[in-house]
């Protein structure tokens, strides 16, 4: 009955151990750190960290020898993780056996082990943290709690390791679901934007058809049909848009002059004479994600062109630098935001119910899209604004 039970608990060790991803894995100057001063503090030529497997004992980290495997039987780490001691010392002229039994495994005469086992949070042991010389000695009080104190070190590295693991797993799983809603979200909107567009066009060729057919009434029904149907394509681009800028933010990191940067953003629109931007004097930034930061200004400046019913519409562009952050401002004179609906303009799907120049609603996913990549840049953004006088956009992201 009890042979049964240890040979449970060693599947449950195994399996503890495969936890941590950390047999067999490759050097780390952490670990290679800590054997080091073991060996300096307990004053012994040989220390190691020796990760238990299911017959061999493998070390993680060795310093004072090349010897980086030995089979698990008769081994003093065995010995150590099966004694139930906080700390296994062991000196060949008061143990014999222990030492006889190991005779041949090591690459050299060791009379000398001090081993302190490395216990899971289920008290699984999964490695020996040791010391080892090859002439009998005994340990100070200080050597014993410093060689303890380094163990405890090296299992936190353990649980780092094991905690990483396991958010690369739910990163994977993240982005393996994220590409699924992505998909999901693109087929759901072309499914959406064949019958819309068939929707629009049709009702445009029975209004051309029928024009002097239909009341105003008849009239009226139709143009709110295809307005409606516009609206509806405009907000299953925006959702897709939304989900799909997660991309931008993998792009790489590079300098970017701003002021060619803004002045290509708006080229992109038909800049017609009553519209004046006014750019920052310079802007050199820093190792930015141009992609990320090219969407944002590409947001704002929409809004504050579409925003604005004035005859003249003004955009200016501020910037300045600090240590940790860029600093940027888009201020506007347009329509702007009323008190009680700032606090909600940033949040996905959050229209405030106005429609632009040209009579069409928000979709509320503009400036949730821009404080995404804000956010995502280390950033933040916040807006002050007066209604009928215009908006200030400011927002920070972080130097890297």
């Amino acid at each position: 009955m009890q042979q049964k039970q240890i040979t449970f608990n060693e599947k449950l060790r195994r399996a503890a151990l495969a936890q941590y991803a950390i047999f067999k894995s490759g050097p780390d100057k952490d670990y290679d750190q800590l054997t080091f001063l073991a060996a300096e503090i307990c004053e012994v030529p040989v220390a190691k960290i020796n990760i238990i497997g299911k017959e061999e004992v493998w070390n993680k980290s060795v310093y004072g020898t090349k010897v980086y495997s030995v089979p698990r039987n008769n081994s003093f780490c065995e010995e150590s993780i099966n004694s139930g001691k906080e700390i296994l010392i062991l000196n060949k002229p008061q143990n014999p056996k222990i030492f006889a039994r190991a005779e041949g495994i090591y690459d050299k005469d060791y009379q000398f082990f001090a081993g302190v086992p490395l216990f899971n949070k289920q008290g699984y042991a999964i490695a020996v943290f040791s010391v080892f010389d090859t002439r009998p000695r005994e340990l100070k009080p200080n050597q014993i709690e410093s060689l303890k104190a380094l163990a405890n070190q090296s299992m936190k590295l353990f649980e780092a390791r094991r905690q990483t693991i396991k958010l690369h797993h739910v990163q994977r799983s993240l982005k393996q679901k994220y590409r699924e809603l992505e998909k999901f979200a693109s087929l759901v909107s072309h499914d959406i934007k064949s019958p819309l567009a068939n929707i629009i066009s049709l009702t445009e060729l029975l209004k051309a058809e029928n024009e002097n057919k239909f009341n105003e009434e008849t009239k009226e029904y139709l143009n709110f049909l295809v307005d409606s149907s516009y609206s509806l394509r405009n907000y299953v681009d925006g959702i897709l848009s939304f989900y799909r800028s997660d991309h931008i933010l993998e792009k790489d990191y590079e300098d970017v002059d701003l002021r060619e940067l803004l002045k290509g953003v708006v080229d992109l629109y038909a800049i017609s004479e009553d519209i004046v931007i006014h750019y920052p004097k310079e802007g050199k930034l820093h190792n930015v994600n141009k992609a990320a930061l090219t969407q944002v200004f590409m947001n704002l400046i929409s809004n504050s062109l579409k925003y604005n019913k004035k005859d003249l519409r003004k955009v200016e562009f501020r910037f300045r630098e600090s240590d940790r952050y860029y600093h940027f401002e888009v201020e506007d004179n347009g329509d702007g935001i009323p008190p009680e609906k700032i606090e909600k303009a940033f949040e996905l799907f959050t229209t405030l119910e106005v429609n632009d120049r040209y009579g069409n609603p928000g979709t509320g996913i503009g400036l949730a899209t821009v404080k995404k990549h804000i956010e995502n840049m280390q950033g933040k953004i916040e807006v002050e604004s007066t209604p009928g006088k215009g908006s200030n956009f400011k927002f920070r992201i972080k130097r890297l």
